[in-house]
């Protein structure tokens, strides 16, 4: 494994989450099953699609999560505030989400390679994956970061890292990478959890490594 004042938890109290998607809800699944075992910290709060026929939407009924199709930002925005959020997961939401002041620093990203390697805008789902295999990398992964205004470069939190083999295709790639996003991205929320949401932006500000 390679590892790398908004909102800071007062001792005994726990996140309220939302839960950002656009597509089948697999990050979702993982992320109610971790709760219901007691090893992922917060409680999901909202699960809001930007796509009104997401799967994600009906597992997030399912669950018995609030669920809302939203397409707009400030939509996205007036619904959040209406939950009392104070951590936003994107899970697979393939749109650029711009938070209100509030949430700036308190929006948290997963990516399905190492980064500073591709990433970036036009880099994501299988278009990773292709590049990691069309440019023969031996080692890929995944990242879990806050999010800014520019694609891919807020603080990191957590990297996990998976072997590449030469014979692997970009679907063997994915699933590899996914499998260990399933593990990386509890023990980002957890760090957070922990540590506050500022400790990982002050280190940025100082010029520090994460």
């Amino acid at each position: 494994m390679c590892e790398g004042g908004w909102w800071n938890p007062p001792v005994g109290e726990t996140m309220n989450m939302a839960v950002l998607l656009s597509g089948s809800g697999r990050t979702l699944d993982n992320f109610h099953e971790r709760i219901q075992q007691g090893t992922m910290q917060g409680s999901i709060g909202v699960v809001v699609a930007n796509t009104p026929t997401a799967l994600g939407l009906k597992k997030a009924v399912n669950y018995g999560y609030p669920a809302f199709h939203a397409g707009k930002n400030s939509d996205i925005n007036v619904i959040l505030a209406d939950h009392g959020i104070d951590l936003v997961l994107l899970a697979g939401f393939l749109k650029l989400y711009e938070p209100p002041a509030e949430l700036r620093r308190a929006v948290l990203n997963i990516h399905p390679s190492l980064i500073p390697s591709f990433c970036g805008s036009g880099f994501y789902g299988m278009r990773v994956h292709r590049a990691v295999k069309a440019r023969g990398v031996k080692v890929s992964g995944c990242t879990v970061h806050f999010a800014n205004e520019v694609y891919d470069e807020g603080p990191i939190v957590v990297q996990h890292c998976v072997p590449v083999g030469e014979e692997d295709t970009a679907e063997d790639i994915a699933s590899r990478v996914f499998a260990a996003e399933c593990e990386a991205y509890p023990e980002a929320i957890n760090l957070v959890h922990h540590r506050g949401v500022d400790s990982f932006w002050n280190k940025i500000n100082r010029g520090e490594s994460l």
